[in-house]
């Protein structure tokens, strides 16, 4: 076994290689760029090695700097995490003629699968079904378009060597594909190094589910089961889980053991992803292969109770399988959702800055639960411009798949980050929504259901009333601490609290009473209901968790002028608690509009400027494009909003902006 190991990687999976390692006794080296030289990778790791600048290109994808690090700590072996180099064929090939072990497929595995191009060759080669497309290199624009014409429209533009969504559009008609195609050969190029891109059918109303194979250097290769991943937006995963909620026995043992066939025709020997694209009726194309760990690995850890970075170090080091198939057992349900730097409310935009609150909830079983919280950040660190804006995975495992989507809620709601903007309150939303506790997916899920973009809810309903509860027993707690207050005008005990009250969310109006019971707080409703309220959060906690009811509660909660901002379940709320009185004279209050910045195009997130696509005095049309700004190794295209003509550009190609900097203004 290996004595010391190289991850060469960042962030969330650096550290879910280390703890393992350091589980099984090996000592780890890090790397990392001038970005990350205070993440918590490198304060994780034995040892640490920097290797470059911020920017990828110059750091974490430069094969001789990695080799160098192994030279100068001795490390072994290298674990290359996904993404960077983990699929890049001369990176193991290198490694080798250093004598270093690359934990991970052969170089001919990840030839012959790793490119999405060869992959489908070898796929159609061995008999695989696969989805109708062109498997050679697309020169031009105007290529793509001839070859999307044959296929039929919609089609998927998709780069070679991509993963993660990048290098990756949907093009619905000719001029879709122009566009796709130029996109996502740069940000192939960018975030891969290699901007071959193909194109192939998409599959109307599909289903993402992928199988998990695992081979060794003898010959052997199981399957651990499945995972549906088709809770997607610009084709990158949002919510994962195994397994999925439309297979049956007979069809999960079909896609294995195809899985396994293509993976035993390479020689597969690592940890290995095997996708397909599935429709309603179970069938199923072959898709691609990752020849790597995969970001949502986790889930099918917990439902077969294997370690697969174990796994895949004991195989590096020639250690023979420890299950056969027969021994994988698939036990209840588990859900992951990736928590990202990013606002939901802004079309889902990249978001940088420092995290000046980060408290996940508390990992361990909780009754028949179990959280599981694999992140690479800390309170007080950064989130950088340049790199993947995932925080966390939070993933939860329970015996049913709605126990399972429970605890995921409750886990979310009690999971505070400030400082920058994040999902995490469309995560919220989606697990309270009826089509997903339902299993009716596909692909499409977050466009068909949110058309317009996200807006967190207002609360109605049983979630209106918690609310309404717990901003009644916080604005009771602030009060007594205010009581105490010492040399206060009046004696504190010659006060009387006003026991009837009214809450104010978010313009919707609540009169309750409040009283106290020994630790409890009784809030009565209009309707005469009694509601229990139990909690030991303090003022200045961004959590509020407690029982209403009967029921065990978590709720974000943040300051706001004379009240409280609310957030549970997915809905968001403004609270105010007020005596009657108060209330009356509240209602008269004029609300301040905000100002209008139509004549404006400001830029949506600290991002590059790409390119300038107009110049002063140009007309535009509504939807024209007129920027691109890149951020996080995505380009975002900004486009008229109206008709209108362009009087000034105040950015140029290659200026980094903030948030809501201008980029050019309209007459």
């Amino acid at each position: 076994m290996f004595e010391k190991i190289l991850i060469a990687n960042r962030g969330e999976i650096a550290c879910r290689v280390i703890k393992t390692a350091r589980r099984m006794g090996i000592k780890t080296v890090a790397v990392y760029s001038d970005a990350d030289r205070d993440a918590v990778h490198v304060a994780m790791a034995d040892e640490a090695v920097h290797i470059g600048p911020a920017p990828a290109a110059q750091s974490y994808l430069v094969i001789e700097k990695i080799i160098e690090a192994c030279k100068q700590t001795g490390a072994q072996a290298v674990h290359p995490g996904y993404g960077f180099l983990s699929e890049r064929e001369a990176f193991p090939k290198a490694l080798a003629e250093h004598g270093i072990v690359f934990i991970g497929p052969n170089p001919g595995a990840i030839a012959a699968m790793g490119d999405k191009i060869e992959s489908k060759k070898a796929a159609a080669e061995a008999n695989v079904s696969t989805v109708p497309g062109f498997l050679g290199v697309i020169e031009s624009p105007e290529h793509a378009v001839k070859i999307a014409d044959e296929i039929g429209y919609p089609v998927m533009i998709k780069a070679s060597a991509g993963g993660g969504g990048k290098g990756m559009r949907i093009a619905e008609s000719a001029d879709e594909v122009k566009e796709g195609f130029e996109r996502a050969k740069s940000e192939a190029s960018s975030s891969f190094g290699d901007d071959r891109v193909f194109v192939e059918k998409f599959i109307t109303d599909p289903r993402h589910i992928e199988i998990q194979v695992i081979g060794d250097k003898h010959g052997n290769v199981i399957y651990l089961g499945e995972r549906e991943c088709s809770i997607q937006r610009r084709n990158q995963k949002v919510i994962e889980e195994a397994p999925s909620p439309l297979l049956d026995e007979e069809t999960r043992r079909k896609m294995g053991e195809q899985a396994v066939a293509l993976a035993k025709a390479v020689n597969y020997d690592s940890a290995g992803t095997v996708e397909f694209v599935a429709g309603q009726d179970k069938s199923f194309y072959f898709l691609e292969m990752n020849t790597r760990l995969q970001v949502e690995h986790p889930v099918t850890e917990m439902i077969t109770g294997l370690d697969l970075v174990e796994l895949m170090i004991r195989v590096a080091a020639g250690e023979q399988l420890p299950l056969a198939q027969d021994d994988v057992k698939l036990n209840g349900w588990a859900v992951e959702s990736r928590v990202y730097a990013e606002d939901p409310t802004r079309n889902f935009l990249p978001s940088i800055g420092r995290l000046t609150t980060y408290q996940p909830p508390e990992e361990g079983q909780f009754g028949e639960a179990i959280v599981r919280n694999d992140t690479g950040v800390e309170e007080g660190g950064e989130i950088a411009i340049h790199y993947d804006p995932m925080i966390a995975k939070l993933v939860t495992w329970a015996p049913t798949r709605i126990q399972a989507i429970e605890s995921q809620a409750r886990a979310l709601d009690a999971f505070a980050i400030d400082g920058i903007r994040h999902n995490i309150p469309f995560l919220a939303t989606l697990m309270a929504h009826p089509r997903w506790r339902e299993g009716a997916l596909s692909t499409g899920f977050i466009k068909e259901e949110f058309p317009e973009g996200f807006t967190a809810p207002q609360p109605e309903g049983k979630v209106a009333l918690r609310l309404a509860a717990v901003a009644a027993a916080i604005d009771h707690k602030l009060n007594v601490r205010k009581r105490g207050i010492s040399g206060q005008m009046r004696d504190p005990s010659l006060l009387a609290f006003q026991r009837e009250r009214v809450v104010v969310l978010s313009g919707q109006r609540f009169e309750v009473t409040v009283d106290t019971v020994g630790n409890d707080l009784l809030v009565t409703a209009a309707d005469g209901a009694v509601v229990p309220v139990r909690s030991a959060w303090r003022p200045g906690e961004p959590v509020w968790s407690g029982t209403v009811g009967d029921e065990p509660v978590a709720i974000q909660v943040r300051p706001l002028l004379n009240g409280v901002f609310l957030q549970h379940a997915g809905a968001a709320a403004e609270a105010r608690v007020f005596t009657r009185r108060e209330a009356d004279l509240a209602d008269l209050m004029p609300v301040k509009e905000s100002a209008n910045s139509g004549k404006q195009l400001l830029c949506p997130m600290p991002g590059l400027v790409k390119q300038i696509m107009v110049a002063e005095g140009q007309e535009v049309k509504n939807g024209e494009a007129l920027a691109i700004v890149e951020a996080m190794k995505m380009e975002n295209v900004l486009r008229a909003e109206r008709d209108g003509k362009v009087s000034k550009i105040a950015a140029k190609e290659g200026d980094s902006l903030a948030v809501d900097a201008v980029i050019m203004e309209f007459e």
